[in-house]
């Protein structure tokens, strides 16, 4: 499975909401589309989707245009509606057959579908009672029904409170395992946790392909510090010549150590002093930056 989404763009009135956006996802990726409020992310999510059609640009599937190959794609909106009166499995029914799957099959598929969202027991309870979370977790439901090879996901998380996200979010990560999934949030922390690689957004464009490991090597240079026993300060002397550090600063029984690369060559640090027998005490991280730092320094002060 290979989606490709090239130079697309699409305009309300005075306002490009997207603009010339492309990027490509492959097979097995979990892909976060992060961005503030009003950066396009939900106007993409539903041109990828078929939803919306863009002004410019195309986006494929297999080489395909994906109008041709909705049956591919699962899709979440952020605010799943639901005919309140049914029950979540009158609505998967009915929601099936709406994507031309036969009632036969859907009478084998929908209760492997409810067990695996984590709604065993609740097939036949109406909608109408069911929790944000609940509610969330019969839109993933409808959106796998199709045993689709793709799943867009708008904001699923943004609207619910900390113990339905913790639902729907482990459900993402055991749905992730076996289907290739983009969603988009602002909530960073949640992309952080489930999503291997980010691609970030500021008013309509793309500012950033990247994965969480790419972005914190390239935006943590603050110093690795070691609280070493005293016996031990020769190795400092030895540590100088490390092709990757770049500076050493001795405060005491504390060794703070500037590296190039810190998230990476640290444990290259920490490797070389225990091969040494240096008595390490503390090890601590600082200026170590979040995905929230260097999310707000890449939209909010750029």
């Amino acid at each position: 499975m290979r989606l490709e989404i090239k130079n697309v763009s699409k305009r309300f009135k005075q306002k490009n909401a997207v603009s010339e956006f492309s990027m490509e996802l492959e097979t097995g990726q979990c892909v976060g589309l992060i961005g503030p409020n009003g950066a396009g992310k939900s106007t993409l999510i539903k041109i990828i989707a078929d939803v919306f059609r863009a002004d410019e640009g195309e986006v494929l599937l297999d080489g395909q245009r994906i109008s041709n190959m909705k049956r591919e794609i699962g899709y979440l909106p952020q605010y799943p509606n639901f005919f309140p009166w049914m029950t979540a499995k009158e609505t998967l029914l009915f929601m099936g057959q709406l994507s031309g799957i036969s009632k036969q099959k859907l009478l084998e598929k929908v209760p492997v579908v409810l067990e695996k969202v984590g709604l065993t027991g609740e097939g036949n309870v109406k909608v109408q009672t069911f929790s944000g979370g609940m509610r969330q977790r019969l839109g993933i439901a409808q959106a796998i029904l199709h045993t689709p090879a793709f799943i867009v996901m708008d904001e699923p998380v943004s609207a619910l409170d900390p113990i339905g996200r913790r639902e729907v979010l482990n459900l993402i990560r055991e749905i992730k395992k076996e289907t290739t999934i983009l969603l988009s949030t602002h909530i960073l922390s949640d992309a952080e946790e489930i999503c291997e690689r980010f691609v970030i957004m500021k008013n309509g464009k793309k500012i950033k392909d990247t994965t969480i490991t790419e972005l914190l090597n390239r935006n943590t240079r603050g110093p690795v510090s070691l609280e070493i026993a005293p016996k031990d300060l020769q190795w400092i002397q030895s540590a100088r010549e490390l092709s990757f550090v770049k500076k050493i600063e001795v405060k005491g029984s504390k060794v703070e150590f500037t590296l190039e690369y810190p998230q990476k060559q640290k444990n290259m640090l920490l490797k070389n002093a225990l091969n040494c027998d240096v008595d390490i005490l503390r090890f601590e991280e600082d200026g170590r930056k979040t995905l929230e730092d260097i999310f707000l320094k890449l939209v909010v002060e750029e």
